[in-house]
């Protein structure tokens, strides 16, 4: 099962968007406290549409509390991170895979990395860029994971509409 791990959020449009993501690619969200905002906030629910009611989430008081519940493995997207995302194996769809992305404004804290070292990795971008927005790196990794595992029993096609529709 791929897993989406939000150190700390801040804003409520990224993990509103995250959170349709989740929904889209039947990944689990885990959302680690302090949130920058309210789950009832009117910018969650309009980033993650109507689909927050299929939402599979866990809030959790701290890290310490999330790891205690939480077995697999676990890579952490970093800006300290030396190896890019496309390295690491996510094939096996039984194993518990955790995507750990840090807060915003600083990331994930170095206390947290220091012990899990050769799992820490970074979408490789140009010099002229720190980082991509959260959203948008979600969606990079966790559709990475499922590229690797065929994607699983994602849908190829609109559901509600003919697989066999062709446009002439």
């Amino acid at each position: 099962m791929i897993n989406i791990v939000l150190f700390e959020p801040e804003i409520p449009g990224n993990t509103g968007n995250i959170m349709r993501t989740c929904v889209a690619t039947n990944s689990k969200l885990h959302l680690i406290k302090p949130l920058g905002f309210s789950l009832e906030d009117k910018y969650v629910k309009r980033s993650a549409v109507n689909y927050i009611e299929h939402l599979d989430y866990t809030v959790y008081e701290n890290f310490d509390d999330f790891k205690s519940k939480n077995e697999g493995t676990y890579y952490y997207l970093t800006r300290y991170g030396k190896k890019p995302h496309t390295s690491f194996d996510y094939s096996d769809s039984n194993e518990n895979i955790y995507f750990i992305f840090g807060k915003e404004s600083t990331g994930i804290p170095k206390e947290i990395l220091k012990n899990d070292l050769d799992r820490c990795m970074r979408i490789p971008m140009s010099q002229n860029v720190r980082a991509l927005n959260l959203s948008n790196s979600v969606a990079i990794m966790t559709y990475e994971a499922l590229r690797q595992q065929d994607y699983n029993d994602l849908f190829r096609y609109e559901p509600h509409k003919s697989k066999d529709f062709i446009i002439e």
